[in-house]
């Protein structure tokens, strides 16, 4: 089964904390905003996908399976 990553702009603060999980899905650029690289990673992700969701301060990132 597959999932797809849902980010609330309005909720996130740029903490990084989920770049911090998950390099390869989230950066924080140097203009402070939250940029997802893949919004469809593939399974060998999800655990750290998973690590970065419960990690964001704001819950601001979701998971949804597909």
């Amino acid at each position: 089964m597959g999932y797809k990553i849902a980010v609330d702009f309005d909720k996130c603060i740029s903490s990084a904390n989920c770049m911090k999980n998950a390099p390869e899905v989230f950066e924080v650029r140097e203009d402070g905003y939250l940029y997802v690289l893949n919004e469809d990673p593939g399974g060998d992700m999800r655990e750290s996908v998973e690590r970065a969701a419960r990690g964001c301060p704001t819950r601001a990132i979701s998971i949804e399976d597909i």
